[in-house]
């Protein structure tokens, strides 16, 4: 089964990304990039917009696109779509994640990201400068 997502590489002005982590399910206490499914008929920069609002209470622009990531996880197949995003309105507020944070992109390792966003962490410095 595949499963198709998009994430947000969302910068602040003080050059730091934010990483959520999770409150639930198999993955619970892992750190992501936020985002999620796509839903049927929408692409992915919709679907981060819709979910960022949904899960963060924010409304994003995106910059550009990242790239793509594909990562086999046991039980599925993640294709994981990239943007870069700035927070155009909105104070974050969590509703599905446990704790969110802003990282130094330099310190992003010191999390412990599910194993596609360590896939994504390499795409993200070979394409941002920070």
């Amino acid at each position: 089964m595949e499963i198709k997502v998009s994430a947000g590489v969302i910068i602040n002005n003080d050059n730091k990304i934010l990483a959520t982590r999770r409150s639930s399910g198999e993955f619970k206490g892992f750190w992501e990039f936020p985002g999620g499914k796509r839903e049927r008929g929408e692409n992915g920069s919709e679907a981060l917009i819709r979910e960022l609002k949904e899960e963060l209470n924010i409304t994003v622009s995106i910059e550009s696109f990242i790239g793509e990531i594909f990562y086999s996880y046991p039980s599925f197949d993640l294709v994981m779509e990239l943007y870069s995003c700035k927070i155009i309105e909105g104070e974050i507020k969590q509703t599905v994640h446990d704790s969110i944070a802003w990282i130094e992109s330099k310190n992003l390792t010191s999390l412990l990201f599910l194993p596609a966003d360590i896939k994504a962490l390499e795409l993200i410095k070979s394409k941002l400068t920070f």
